[in-house]
């Protein structure tokens, strides 16, 4: 069952969406899907609203669930138990060539005598649909593909045939599209190239697209709405921003780029902030990023929030000033400096310093002060491992 019961309003799940007619719901609606392998359950009890013509990604490490998810709404996997809806209608035994869904796949599984035209075209010419070269022509406009009309697709980029496995999904127009890591086997600079056009046809179609990706860059670019999955559940559901500027477990702080957490104790709860003992020094938290309601739990705070200076500077972060950092590692990365700061209770915390040029590089051994602003630092349970999630290379 989802985690997220606090963002449920009026036992209205989270995503919940516009009904069509006589209450239908008109996106696509997963309830109570379960999945299980003999002994091994990959998705236990998930509830999800999918509206129509948005772009959600389901993201998480690799076993997380999200793949049979989306193998479950496609209908190349059969649900333990649980009900899949698709514009108010039940397809969670429908046979996968009656779904109103097309997926593309990681491979494009392209028919490499076929020409790209043909390609697109073959599933229209397989329903005997009228009209096929129009709707051909403008699905390769869509794509930005006109000129390769002729071409086989061994003629062509991975960049340029994953258009193609798109145009040949889109022009069935299918309820939804569904994308199983479509982008995984293209090199970096052409994935970051793609992320943005995928956006852009999803944008121009209208249609509903369901992206499933282990990667977090990915996701939170070119998706409306995020559900990091984990264990076979949703960790947390919402806007990309919000996800990363306020998460609700160690999990997806540390899926979702990076964090450090600190263990600390609270000392003070009033409606709008929560003052916390942090290794001694006195940090506060603005209420409604605090997701645990004991007395012990992990400040959080982005590595890009810290500020760092030299010891007694005046750092534009009123509030929360920590003392008696050592530096123990210099990274410069171009567009940034990425510090290792040991704490005087051992911990190294990491900050990445923008290099703006108005603050010059600290070097390996000086001693600095760090600070943040409240507004920026969350709390999460003491009881979830502050590691979770951070090992991501199993994804």
């Amino acid at each position: 069952m989802s985690r997220l019961a606090e963002h449920e309003v009026a036992g209205d799940p989270v995503g919940a969406g516009p009904s069509g007619p006589e209450g239908a719901y008109d996106g696509l609606r997963i309830r109570a899907l379960t999945k299980s392998f003999g002994s091994y359950t990959a998705v236990r009890s998930l509830d999800l609203d999918i509206p129509r013509g948005s772009f959600f990604a389901l993201l998480g490490p690799s076993g997380c669930g999200k793949t049979t998810t989306l193998r479950m709404v496609a209908g190349l996997e059969q649900p333990t138990s649980g009900t899949i809806t698709l514009a108010g209608e039940d397809i969670t035994r429908t046979k996968p060539y009656r779904r109103p869904v097309n997926t593309v796949f990681q491979s494009y599984a392209l028919f490499p005598h076929l020409d790209v035209a043909e390609n697109v075209a073959f599933g229209l010419k397989r329903r005997k649909v009228k009209d096929v070269d129009a709707q051909v022509e403008a699905m390769l406009a869509l794509v930005e593909l006109e000129t390769q009309a002729t071409k086989k697709p061994a003629q062509l980029s991975g960049g340029q045939q994953q258009r193609v496995a798109l145009a040949r999904a889109l022009i069935n127009r299918p309820e939804v599209l569904l994308l199983d890591e479509p982008l995984g086997a293209l090199d970096l600079k052409l994935r970051r190239s793609m992320q943005i056009e995928v956006k852009r046809i999803q944008t121009e179609v209208g249609l509903t697209f369901v992206h499933v990706t282990h990667d977090q860059e990915e996701a939170m670019t070119m998706a409306d709405t995020v559900a990091v999955m984990n264990g076979g559940v949703v960790e947390q559901m919402g806007a990309p921003s919000e996800l990363y500027e306020n998460p609700r477990s160690t999990f997806v702080a540390n899926f979702l780029g990076q964090s450090n957490l600190i263990e600390g104790t609270v000392r003070h709860r009033d409606a709008d902030l929560v003052t916390v003992d942090m290794q001694g020094v006195t940090v506060s938290v603005p209420a409604h990023r605090v997701h645990t309601d004991g007395d012990r739990g992990w400040v959080g705070i982005r590595p890009e929030k810290v500020l760092i200076g030299e010891v007694g500077a005046e750092l534009d972060a009123p509030g929360n000033t920590v003392p008696g950092g050592v530096i123990t590692d210099v990274s410069f990365v171009g567009v940034s400096t990425q510090y290792l700061v040991r704490m005087p209770w051992g911990q190294e915390l990491q900050v990445f310093a923008q290099n703006t040029g108005r603050q010059r590089m600290f070097a390996h051994g000086e001693q600095v002060e760090l600070s943040w602003r409240p507004e920026y630092a969350f709390l999460l349970d003491a009881l979830q491992d502050a590691a979770a999630g951070a090992d991501r290379a199993s994804g």
